[in-house]
């Protein structure tokens, strides 16, 4: 006998499944999707990407809308329910889908999970929601947490520390992120890549900050991209671009890119140096050191990969000083939730502080690495000053051989330490960064 074959789930179900892997089993989006997205049709993938990220994106608003409609919590067994109208309501509100098809399709996948008793539940649900939307939005109008759609920790530690900028910083993530390019100026200059672009009529806006950043109007695969494979261009956040050419790197430099996984700065560093003696990138996982290895083989480049806890250089460091390092430092990723909504689901208060700890941990470990007059550039997706300018500080006040390094750039603010940006800023991520020398 023959294998049956399983029928492909829709959109709407493999969303239900992710969803339910994520806010229930606090699994991360870049985990759980790849793999749900295995389970449907190749056309329906690009609509379950849409429905996933955009109902993570806005979960506490729907929640907050299904409460006021729905009398009583679905038992622990229905939870699938409750995902399906976060679905529908999605749809509704912030997709172009039509009402009366959103309705529809969302109904019909009660009978495709096995419930079909909801079926009447979900009908009335979405069909209240319709005939009484304004008045339900503007009584969510009153609670930041739906409003915004994040979570009220979230929302008060904003407030705390950028009391003038929190609502901006909130309606900022979330928006859909745009797609931004790094050309690659050892095959070719910013003004070529734009030209092959263009013949496929793929339009872009240029960065003012540098010369190798350009920003898509318009998202596409990478495999519409002219030279991807090739190396040519790399996907890559305008704010994530400023490590390299503030690390300075000159040839013959040996240089370290601790905690560098995905890679994506790591294939910078040799674009603009690629005559350094030495790279060593450093990351304490298996599989995402593999991500740098995939990176760099794209890239056509080769640097000395080490799986390893940066805070143990007893365990990896051949004693040979560093003439640049780059710390790449975990963070809360607060400055980059419009590209991972998931963060808004998985991220804990307490995860701060154990943050800010290995944070220390690590610059304290890798700061004997550096050769006396060499530069370590301190960088975070983090917009939260714990992380960022007084964990820069603090660590300035600690040793006698650090200075400051002053960065005199447009783009970004200064802070009483390093240089922030804030996300959505001249449409980038929310990043950090401190320039150190070792005197």
């Amino acid at each position: 006998m023959g294998k049956t074959k399983i029928k492909p789930l829709s959109a709407r179900q493999a969303s239900i499944q992710a969803l339910k892997q994520i806010i229930d089993k606090h699994q991360s989006l870049a985990t759980v999707l790849p793999a749900v997205s295995k389970t449907t049709k190749l056309d329906d993938q690009p609509l379950l990407q849409e429905i996933t990220y955009g109902c993570l994106r806005w979960y506490w608003q729907l929640e907050s809308i299904i409460h006021s409609l729905v009398k009583k919590p679905f038992k622990e067994r229905d939870r699938d329910i409750h995902f399906l109208l976060i679905i529908g309501l999605y749809q509704l509100i912030h997709m172009r889908t039509p009402a009366h098809a959103a309705v529809d399709e969302t109904v019909k996948i009660t009978g495709k999970i096995g419930k079909k008793w909801a079926t009447s539940i979900v009908n009335a649900v979405l069909r209240n929601f319709q005939r009484e939307q304004e008045n339900i939005i503007n009584e969510l109008n009153s609670d930041p947490v739906a409003t915004y759609s994040h979570p009220a920790w979230l929302i008060n530690i904003l407030k705390q520390f950028w009391p003038d900028e929190w609502e901006n910083i909130l309606r900022a993530n979330n928006e859909r992120p745009p797609m931004t390019l790094r050309v690659n100026l050892l095959k070719m200059d910013r003004e070529q890549y734009i030209g092959k672009l263009a013949e496929l009529d793929i339009t872009c806006s240029i960065s003012e900050f540098n010369n190798t950043a350009l920003t898509l109007d318009k998202p596409v695969n990478v495999d519409q991209l002219p030279g991807f494979f090739e190396g040519h261009v790399s996907v890559q956040d305008q704010a994530a671009q400023f490590a390299a050419s503030l690390l300075n790197c000159e040839k013959g430099h040996r240089i370290l890119d601790a905690c560098a996984a995905p890679g994506g700065k790591t294939g910078h560093i040799f674009e603009t140096c690629h005559e350094a003696a030495t790279l060593v990138a450093i990351d304490s996982e298996q599989n995402r050191m593999q991500l740098v290895s995939e990176n760099m083989k794209r890239l056509g480049f080769e640097a000395k990969l080490i799986v390893a806890d940066a805070s143990q250089p007893d365990q990896w460091w051949d004693k040979k000083p560093f003439d640049r390092i780059l710390l790449d430092a975990p963070c809360s990723a607060t400055g980059v939730i419009r590209r991972h909504p998931d963060i808004k689901q998985l991220r804990q208060p307490e995860d701060i502080d154990r943050l800010v700890q290995t944070q220390e941990a690590i610059l304290h470990a890798l700061w004997p690495l550096l050769t006396p007059g060499g530069l370590l550039v301190y960088a975070t997706c983090s917009i939260l000053p714990q992380e960022n300018e007084n964990q820069i500080a603090r660590f300035i006040d600690s040793c006698n051989d650090v200075e400051e390094q002053m960065i005199d750039v447009k783009w970004g603010r200064k802070v009483s330490a390093g240089r922030q940006i804030l996300p959505g800023e001249h449409g980038m991520d929310g990043f950090y960064y401190a320039c150190l020398r070792k005197v």
